[in-house]
């Protein structure tokens, strides 16, 4: 069976600003996520994988750029990127207003054989 393990994510949700944080900063909250279709190929060899996305939320939280930045194989970009660009956050927020900007995301592909 395939599997999604998205608690990778919430514990690994990363900052790529550098920007020095004010005590009021809030990091962006996944509220909706969507699994990434398991590559059949990588399923039908038994192989998991790991993808981080470099992506960009705006102040609305929507997903509005994504990059791959690292990956164990080819194969699971594609359904990484196109995952990750359905999820909904509510945004960051400086000094309760809300702000655009840049986290890591690892999306792990876990093979259940």
């Amino acid at each position: 069976m395939m599997k999604f393990t998205p608690s990778i994510f919430m514990v690994c949700l990363l900052m790529a600003a550098t920007a020095a944080f004010a005590e009021t900063k809030e990091q962006p909250v996944p509220v909706r996520t969507v699994a990434p279709d398991y590559p059949t190929e990588m399923h039908r060899a038994g192989i998991s994988g790991l993808v981080t996305v470099k992506c960009t939320i705006d102040e609305h939280g929507d997903v509005v750029e994504t990059e791959v930045v690292k990956c164990s194989d080819h194969a699971f970009e594609a359904p990484a990127l196109a995952a990750v660009q359905k999820w909904k956050f509510k945004p960051a927020t400086l000094d309760n207003k809300p702000i655009t900007v840049k986290v890591l995301i690892p999306v792990k592909f876990v093979f259940e054989g």
